[in-house]
Protein backbone atom coordinates (compact mmCIF):
# COMPACT_ATOMS: atom_id res chain seq x y z
CA UNK A 1 0.00 0.00 0.00
CA UNK A 2 2.78 2.27 1.01
CA UNK A 3 4.47 1.80 -2.75
CA UNK A 4 0.91 2.60 -4.49
CA UNK A 5 0.62 5.88 -2.44
CA UNK A 6 4.44 6.65 -3.19
CA UNK A 7 3.38 5.92 -6.82
CA UNK A 8 0.71 8.28 -6.65
CA UNK A 9 2.51 11.25 -4.94
CA UNK A 10 5.91 11.06 -7.44
CA UNK A 11 3.61 10.92 -10.29
CA UNK A 12 1.38 14.00 -9.60
CA UNK A 13 5.12 15.50 -8.78
CA UNK A 14 6.30 14.81 -12.60
CA UNK A 15 3.23 15.56 -14.22
CA UNK A 16 2.99 19.03 -12.77
CA UNK A 17 6.73 19.29 -13.85
CA UNK A 18 6.02 18.81 -17.34
CA UNK A 19 3.01 21.50 -17.42
CA UNK A 20 5.92 23.99 -15.22
CA UNK A 21 3.69 24.18 -12.32
CA UNK A 22 5.03 25.08 -8.76
CA UNK A 23 2.79 22.66 -7.25
CA UNK A 24 5.10 19.44 -8.45
CA UNK A 25 8.17 20.48 -5.96
CA UNK A 26 5.20 19.57 -2.92
CA UNK A 27 4.13 16.67 -4.38
CA UNK A 28 7.37 15.40 -4.57
CA UNK A 29 8.45 16.34 -1.02
CA UNK A 30 5.57 13.46 0.31
CA UNK A 31 6.72 10.67 -2.70
CA UNK A 32 10.46 10.49 -2.63
CA UNK A 33 10.23 10.42 1.13
CA UNK A 34 7.79 7.47 0.89
CA UNK A 35 10.44 5.48 -1.64
CA UNK A 36 13.44 6.21 0.69
CA UNK A 37 11.23 3.57 2.93
CA UNK A 38 10.35 1.23 -0.30
CA UNK A 39 13.81 1.18 -1.92
CA UNK A 40 15.64 0.56 1.54
CA UNK A 41 13.39 -2.81 1.79
CA UNK A 42 14.03 -3.60 -1.56
CA UNK A 43 17.89 -3.53 -1.11
CA UNK A 44 17.81 -0.64 -3.80
CA UNK A 45 20.50 1.33 -1.52
CA UNK A 46 21.76 3.89 -4.49
CA UNK A 47 18.04 4.18 -5.02
CA UNK A 48 17.18 4.89 -1.57
CA UNK A 49 19.61 7.19 -1.22
CA UNK A 50 18.85 9.18 -4.10
CA UNK A 51 15.50 9.96 -2.15
CA UNK A 52 17.66 11.74 0.20
CA UNK A 53 19.17 13.74 -3.06
CA UNK A 54 15.43 14.14 -4.31
CA UNK A 55 13.75 15.56 -1.02
CA UNK A 56 16.62 18.44 -0.77
CA UNK A 57 16.11 19.41 -4.30
CA UNK A 58 12.26 19.46 -3.92
CA UNK A 59 12.96 22.42 -2.11
CA UNK A 60 15.77 23.61 -4.21
CA UNK A 61 13.65 23.60 -7.12
CA UNK A 62 10.67 25.11 -5.79
CA UNK A 63 12.83 28.27 -4.79
CA UNK A 64 14.69 28.38 -7.78
CA UNK A 65 11.29 27.94 -10.18
CA UNK A 66 9.66 30.90 -7.81
CA UNK A 67 12.97 33.14 -8.27
CA UNK A 68 11.58 33.02 -12.22
CA UNK A 69 8.22 34.86 -11.13
CA UNK A 70 5.26 32.79 -10.59
CA UNK A 71 1.42 33.54 -12.26
CA UNK A 72 -1.22 31.09 -11.76
CA UNK A 73 1.51 28.51 -10.06
CA UNK A 74 3.51 28.76 -13.28
CA UNK A 75 6.92 29.12 -12.94
CA UNK A 76 7.87 31.71 -15.50
CA UNK A 77 11.95 31.02 -15.34
CA UNK A 78 13.20 30.14 -18.78
CA UNK A 79 13.86 27.06 -20.16
CA UNK A 80 17.16 26.48 -20.92
CA UNK A 81 19.60 24.27 -23.25
CA UNK A 82 23.15 22.35 -22.60
CA UNK A 83 25.86 23.25 -24.52
CA UNK A 84 27.78 20.63 -26.10
CA UNK A 85 30.58 21.10 -23.54
CA UNK A 86 28.43 20.25 -20.97
CA UNK A 87 26.67 17.33 -22.61
CA UNK A 88 30.29 16.07 -22.81
CA UNK A 89 30.82 16.68 -19.19
CA UNK A 90 27.19 14.49 -17.98
CA UNK A 91 28.63 11.73 -20.26
CA UNK A 92 32.11 11.79 -18.20
CA UNK A 93 30.26 11.85 -14.95
CA UNK A 94 27.84 9.33 -16.04
CA UNK A 95 30.42 6.51 -17.07
CA UNK A 96 32.99 7.71 -13.95
CA UNK A 97 30.13 7.33 -11.76
CA UNK A 98 28.16 4.03 -12.93
CA UNK A 99 31.89 2.21 -12.68
CA UNK A 100 33.00 3.65 -9.66
CA UNK A 101 29.78 3.17 -7.32
CA UNK A 102 28.68 -0.24 -9.37
CA UNK A 103 31.95 -1.68 -8.48
CA UNK A 104 31.99 -0.86 -4.30
CA UNK A 105 28.47 -2.23 -4.46
CA UNK A 106 28.98 -4.84 -5.98
CA UNK A 107 32.18 -5.80 -3.99
CA UNK A 108 30.99 -4.43 -0.39
CA UNK A 109 27.01 -4.69 -0.16
CA UNK A 110 24.63 -7.03 -0.92
CA UNK A 111 23.16 -4.67 -3.61
CA UNK A 112 20.45 -6.65 -6.12
CA UNK A 113 21.67 -4.72 -9.18
CA UNK A 114 25.01 -2.74 -8.51
CA UNK A 115 25.46 -1.65 -12.09
CA UNK A 116 22.12 -0.40 -13.31
CA UNK A 117 21.49 0.92 -9.72
CA UNK A 118 24.28 3.27 -9.96
CA UNK A 119 23.69 4.01 -13.65
CA UNK A 120 20.39 5.43 -13.01
CA UNK A 121 21.27 7.18 -9.98
CA UNK A 122 23.92 9.46 -11.61
CA UNK A 123 21.23 9.98 -14.37
CA UNK A 124 18.70 10.90 -12.00
CA UNK A 125 21.11 13.30 -10.18
CA UNK A 126 21.86 15.31 -13.08
CA UNK A 127 18.01 15.37 -14.27
CA UNK A 128 16.90 16.30 -11.01
CA UNK A 129 19.26 19.23 -10.85
CA UNK A 130 18.72 20.08 -14.68
CA UNK A 131 15.32 20.01 -14.13
CA UNK A 132 15.05 22.55 -11.00
CA UNK A 133 17.38 25.24 -13.51
CA UNK A 134 14.54 24.59 -16.14
CA UNK A 135 17.29 22.88 -18.45
CA UNK A 136 15.46 20.62 -21.07
CA UNK A 137 17.40 18.27 -21.83
CA UNK A 138 16.77 16.80 -17.84
CA UNK A 139 13.82 14.83 -19.73
CA UNK A 140 16.36 13.30 -22.13
CA UNK A 141 18.27 12.03 -19.05
CA UNK A 142 14.78 11.12 -17.31
CA UNK A 143 13.59 8.89 -20.37
CA UNK A 144 17.01 6.90 -20.78
CA UNK A 145 16.92 6.04 -16.82
CA UNK A 146 13.03 5.23 -16.75
CA UNK A 147 13.73 2.68 -19.42
CA UNK A 148 16.50 1.42 -17.11
CA UNK A 149 14.24 1.62 -13.92
CA UNK A 150 11.48 -0.55 -15.86
CA UNK A 151 14.13 -3.52 -16.35
CA UNK A 152 15.32 -3.24 -12.52
CA UNK A 153 12.21 -2.75 -11.11
CA UNK A 154 10.48 -5.44 -12.61
CA UNK A 155 13.50 -7.86 -12.20
CA UNK A 156 12.66 -6.81 -8.39
CA UNK A 157 9.00 -7.36 -8.53
CA UNK A 158 8.20 -3.95 -7.68
CA UNK A 159 5.39 -3.80 -10.19
CA UNK A 160 3.29 -0.55 -9.08
CA UNK A 161 6.44 1.59 -9.34
CA UNK A 162 7.16 -0.77 -12.41
CA UNK A 163 3.68 1.25 -14.13
CA UNK A 164 4.63 4.18 -12.42
CA UNK A 165 8.08 4.32 -14.70
CA UNK A 166 6.31 3.61 -17.94
CA UNK A 167 3.74 6.43 -17.25
CA UNK A 168 6.70 8.38 -16.34
CA UNK A 169 8.02 7.25 -19.77
CA UNK A 170 4.99 9.25 -21.73
CA UNK A 171 5.38 12.35 -19.36
CA UNK A 172 8.84 12.71 -20.41
CA UNK A 173 8.31 12.86 -24.01
CA UNK A 174 5.31 15.29 -23.13
CA UNK A 175 7.67 17.46 -20.96
CA UNK A 176 10.26 18.00 -23.44
CA UNK A 177 8.02 18.64 -26.29
CA UNK A 178 6.22 21.18 -23.96
CA UNK A 179 9.33 22.75 -22.95
CA UNK A 180 11.11 23.00 -26.18
CA UNK A 181 7.70 24.54 -27.53
CA UNK A 182 7.89 26.78 -24.49
CA UNK A 183 9.18 29.37 -26.61
CA UNK A 184 12.28 30.72 -24.08
CA UNK A 185 14.92 28.17 -24.53
CA UNK A 186 18.47 29.52 -24.99
CA UNK A 187 22.14 27.68 -24.35
CA UNK A 188 22.55 27.03 -20.80
CA UNK A 189 26.11 28.46 -21.18
CA UNK A 190 27.92 28.64 -17.74
CA UNK A 191 25.02 26.74 -15.77
CA UNK A 192 26.97 23.65 -14.62
CA UNK A 193 25.75 19.97 -16.09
Amino acid sequence: MLEWIAVAFVLVNVYLATRQNMWSWPAGVVGVSLYLYVFAKAKLYSDAGLQVFFLAMQFYGWYHWARGGVAHARSLSAVTRLSPREWLATAAAVVAWTAGVGTIMHRYTDAAAPYPDAFTTILSIIAQFQMTRKILENWTLWIIADVVYVGVYSYKGLYPTVVLYVIFLVLCVLGYRDWAASGSTTTAGAQPA
